[in-house]
């Protein structure tokens, strides 16, 4: 029987950071409750010009370069932060990539959770022809109104991973739950450059869908809690993650040992929010780490606000070390410039833009793609 899942999984994000430390400074607020009521220590910032474009691009020509792009016939790109009412993100990303013009592109949008749900798409294109490869791309900027309770929960990031048969990964097992519920606890009206939140809302929604997906994931042949090695939660902030562990052991009766989450949080603790990639962020971290994961079963739980969730499984594939990126990604977070918080809120404010306004944008930020402004309202970007 043929195996889908994930083969190779690559991790973007933005050029600036802020320390969390010097946001609480700023606002007379002890730093603990960004680094341990959040978990966060960090957030990516992007420059003029940047944005979900540039970063899923950047995270995308890193598969490419391993595997070139023989075989793939579909790009989805997840995100919401949508740049365009109409025309997908990923149409840019396919002409800055220079792909194939024998390649379907799509826009998914559920929130945080449409990653999964190209994922789970891919697997079925593949399923009806193996010989084809899926490149998924989840990218996003988590921007909040300046002096908020969400503010320090802000950040930028991407994923791209390629989705094929017998993957060198991790495969995808066929048991999945979903559950779906109508709830406002987040959203981002289309006259809005920044979303509106009901935090205590969005955190029992979010734990409502963790338990509500994990029941239909058992009743639709998922296995038993303990047969699940470790585990992947959706991370708007990484403690959400932490709380979401303890709720599911809950739920089912057992106590789950906080570090078998806790494994996953190194990357987002330094990326902040990055809505759909920050699951996947999650897994390349449990993937990189130290431990042997070969064999092991990962429990990913994926949740998108409004509601929409689910809950699935990956098995991990002998020699998968050799597919990791753990030097790669650390290297990107390492070479992000720091900026101080006056710097930052000017970047934050200069995102209101106005699309009846031509304007072209310097290319400054050291990655290969640029977002080089606007013409005639349409979006422009340029490569190195």
């Amino acid at each position: 029987m043929t195996t889908i899942g994930i083969h190779d999984l690559a991790v973007a994000t933005a050029s600036h950071v802020v320390e969390l430390d010097d946001l609480a400074a700023r606002a007379d607020i002890d730093p603990a409750k960004f680094r341990i009521g959040l978990g966060q220590e960090q957030m990516s910032i992007p420059g003029l010009d940047e944005d979900i474009v540039t970063m899923g691009a950047a995270a995308a020509q890193r598969i490419i370069d391993r595997h070139g792009v023989d075989g793939i016939r579909t790009l989805f790109f997840a995100t919401e932060t949508g740049i365009d009412q109409s025309r997908a993100a990923g149409v840019h990303v396919h002409e800055l990539l220079g792909l194939p013009r024998s390649v379907r592109v799509v826009e998914l949008k559920q929130a945080c959770y449409s990653a999964t749900a190209a994922l789970q798409s891919a697997a079925g294109l593949i399923a009806r022809n193996p010989d084809e490869r899926v490149l998924v791309i989840a990218s996003d900027v988590a921007r909040y109104e300046l002096d908020t309770a969400a503010e320090p929960t802000q950040g930028a990031g991407a994923v791209a991973f390629l989705v094929t048969a017998d993957p060198a990964l991790a495969v995808l097992e066929p048991a999945a739950g979903v559950y779906t519920a109508e709830v406002d606890d987040f959203w981002r009206p289309n006259d809005s450059v920044t979303a509106v939140v009901d935090g205590k809302l969005s955190v029992s929604a979010y734990l409502d869908g963790v338990a509500g997906a994990w029941d239909d994931y058992r009743s639709r042949g998922g296995v038993d809690i303990d047969q699940i090695d470790w585990y992947c939660h959706h991370q708007p902030f990484t403690k959400m993650a932490v709380k979401a562990h303890r709720a599911l052991g809950q739920h089912v009766g057992v106590e789950l040992a906080p570090e078998l989450v806790a494994a996953t949080t190194g990357y987002n603790r330094r990326i902040g929010n990055s809505y759909t990639a920050s699951l996947y962020i999650a897994l390349a971290a449990l993937l990189d780490g130290d431990a042997d994961l070969t064999g092991a079963r990962i429990g990913l739980f994926s949740y998108g606000s409004g509601s929409v969730s689910e809950f699935f499984t990956l098995v991990v594939q002998p020699g998968y070390r050799a597919a990791t990126r753990g030097a790669e990604t650390e290297a990107l977070l390492a070479a992000r410039t720091p900026v101080d918080v006056p710097t930052y809120r000017d970047l934050h404010d200069a995102t209101h833009r106005d699309s009846t306004v031509d304007v072209e944008i310097a290319a400054t930020s050291p990655g290969p793609f640029h977002f080089a402004g606007l013409s005639g309202r349409a979006r422009r970007y340029t490569r190195d």
